[in-house]
């Protein structure tokens, strides 16, 4: 079996650069819409067998429970920290692999996904599949098992993700995916992502109420 991962920070730690120009309520209000919209690309892929969100923030957590996803609640040791504890907690889950996508990856669409699990699916055990941002992180990052490689996402990420599957000599593919390339930290993510084609449907909505 195989299972997916978003990871989101609290509400009131997040997004501090959209804070900025939408304000802190609307921020937060922007996190659980891209969580809604990335939950739902999610949970339209059958082969997996858990959706999982972990978090810190209760208020994330009810929403991800509202969503369809299984809430992974506990303090925050960090974010690669947080995504191997909640890896764990998944249990027979992601026995077959766990593909983490970054809560802030709106636009993702299901039939990359798909494609991300086919990679994944021709690489075997032990493998791993990166798929790049834009800005040099990491939008997900698939692994068999799950912890084949160390989850090192942050600033540059995906240079650190093709360092630690070097070291750990396990195959890692990247792959380019149109609707993964852009997550939403700042105003000109809002500017691209609305230019963009028609997904995270929760996200257009909630900037447009902003006025966005």
């Amino acid at each position: 079996m195989t299972a997916a991962l978003v990871p989101v920070k609290a509400l009131a730690a997040g997004k501090s650069r959209l804070a900025a120009a939408l304000g802190r309520e609307g921020a937060a209000a922007l996190v659980l819409a891209m969580l809604e919209d990335v939950v739902a690309a999610l949970r339209a892929v059958p082969r997996f067998a858990a959706v999982g969100v972990v978090t810190p923030d209760a208020a994330v957590g009810a929403a991800a429970e509202r969503a369809g996803a299984r809430a992974l609640l506990g303090a925050d040791p960090g974010l690669n920290e947080s995504i191997e504890r909640a890896a764990r907690e998944l249990g027979p889950a992601c026995d077959g692999g766990l593909v983490v996508v970054l809560g802030d990856v709106a636009g993702v669409r299901s039939e990359e996904i798909e494609q991300l699990l086919d990679a994944l699916a021709k690489l075997g055990a032990p493998g791993a599949v990166l798929v790049p941002a834009r800005d040099g992180g990491s939008a997900a990052l698939a692994r068999n098992p799950h912890d084949a490689i160390a989850a090192r996402f942050g600033p540059d990420s995906a240079a650190a993700h093709r360092e630690a599957a070097r070291r750990a000599g396990v195959p890692l593919l990247e792959l380019r995916l149109a609707s993964c390339e852009l997550d939403l930290d700042d105003e000109r993510d809002l500017r691209a992502f609305l230019a963009g084609p028609g997904a995270g449907p929760r996200t257009r909505a909630a900037l447009r109420a902003r006025g966005a």
